[in-house]
């Protein structure tokens, strides 16, 4: 009877593999990474033609195609025209409503109104932006130069004074108020905005405005006024 002859694994005549070093690319996991030696660049002498980033960039911009816009169409059916109409108002009141506080669509919306003649509507939707944030600065300034635009000096000198009343800080409302009560040669109505102005002691650049509207119009002493006042403030 044969005995086997069984070695011992320090003592075997051929070479232990190690379980974990050799085992098969099938025995590992999917998805494993699989490490590959860096690629090294054969020849790392510089290009003959070089080329730069303005020239691709530029290359780049000729090869694009002309965008394609849409033709322009003229409606001339009154019955058409108040399709779009509907159509496009029922677009801005359904983004409206999905979002209220994006003052963009309002503002978009107000200025369609306007496009279209019709200034009551768009007012009241300046209106129903203004009770969603009156803080907006950027509902006001396109109230007033919608009706600044549409030479409605009344209803411009109402949204300018509601504007400043509210937002007195603003800066920018006053200098428009004042600046288009001059264009209308209303200069007391445009000191008279200043004089409002300067009881909330703004900074340096409403005085000097305010001292610079009185030399325009030859005021010297309303301009050693205002200065003297400004002096004492600051």
């Amino acid at each position: 009877r044969r005995v086997p002859i069984v070695f011992p694994t320090s003592l075997s005549p051929w070479p232990q593999r190690h379980p974990v070093a050799h085992r098969s690319r099938a025995m590992e996991p999917a998805g494993a990474p699989v490490m590959r030696a860096p690629v090294r660049a054969k020849n790392k002498a510089p290009a003959p033609m070089q080329i730069t980033a303005e020239q691709i960039l530029r290359e780049a911009a000729e090869r694009q195609e002309d965008e394609i816009k849409p033709p322009r169409q003229t409606i001339t059916d009154p019955d058409e025209l108040e399709a779009f109409r509907l159509r496009k108002r029922k677009g801005y009141e359904d983004a409206l409503r999905i979002n209220r506080s994006t003052m963009t669509h309002w503002i978009n919306y107000a200025k369609f109104e306007e496009a279209q003649g019709e200034f009551d509507r768009a007012r009241s939707v300046f209106e129903r932006a203004l009770e969603v944030d009156h803080r907006d600065r950027r509902v006001w300034l396109a109230y007033a130069e919608m009706e600044m635009r549409n030479r409605h000096v009344n209803a411009a000198r109402n949204v300018w004074d509601r504007a400043v009343t509210l937002l007195p800080r603003v800066d920018v409302f006053w200098f428009r108020y004042a600046y288009m009560e001059e264009m209308l040669g209303n200069v007391a109505g445009a000191r008279a905005v200043f004089e409002r102005w300067i009881q909330w002691e703004p900074d340096d650049h409403a005085w000097t405005s305010f001292v610079r509207l009185e030399m325009r119009h030859n005021n010297v002493a309303g301009a050693r006024s205002v200065y003297e006042r400004y002096v004492a403030c600051h």
